[in-house]
């Protein structure tokens, strides 16, 4: 991916030197980070956009800047390579997190939307799950609104480090 993936309200877009403050303040919200074992501080954050980054260059796809047409930032959305042997059973993974004065605008499924359609008719794999918390009504109303279906066998726990044992509600979308 070269440029951007814009839609009517949004643009998706490669990171930026300039989002990483942005981002930060993102992953620095206890609610938006609630479903992640809370926020993360600054060099945390600084690894993640690093990682996101990183992965756009070698796999040409990865979680992108997510901003309003005038450019606000309103936080992150894409498709995202899972490491082999990953417990949802799959080879991409599409995901979202935004500003909490980003929630209920629908910006969430129109980004989701936008980088499943740029995945599925660039890299043609097929499917892409999508994974979250069982806590996180929020995300699962955005996998239906994308008309994912719910794969309760791939559900999965992981342990992670910075919190502990976390379950994973997975749902996949199929390509068209």
């Amino acid at each position: 991916m070269s440029g951007a993936i814009e839609t009517p309200r949004i643009r998706l877009r490669p990171w930026r030197e300039a989002d990483r403050g942005p981002f930060a303040s993102l992953l620095a919200d206890a609610e938006v980070m609630r479903d992640l074992g809370g926020p993360v501080d600054r060099a945390a954050a600084a690894a993640k956009l690093d990682r996101y980054a990183a992965a756009l260059v070698r796999t040409g796809v990865a979680r992108l800047a997510v901003e309003t047409r005038d450019g606000t930032f309103l936080g992150y959305a894409g498709v995202m390579p899972l490491p082999d042997g990953h417990p949802a059973g799959a080879r991409f993974d599409v995901g979202w997190r935004l500003k909490r004065d980003a929630w209920g605008r629908g910006y969430a499924t129109e980004a989701a939307r936008a980088a499943l359609d740029d995945a599925f008719a660039r890299l043609a794999p097929s499917e892409i799950v999508a994974f979250t918390a069982v806590d996180n009504p929020r995300s699962q109303a955005v996998m239906e609104r994308l008309g994912m279906a719910r794969a309760a066998e791939r559900d999965f726990t992981a342990s992670y480090d910075r919190f502990g044992p976390w379950h994973g509600l997975v749902w996949v979308a199929r390509r068209p």
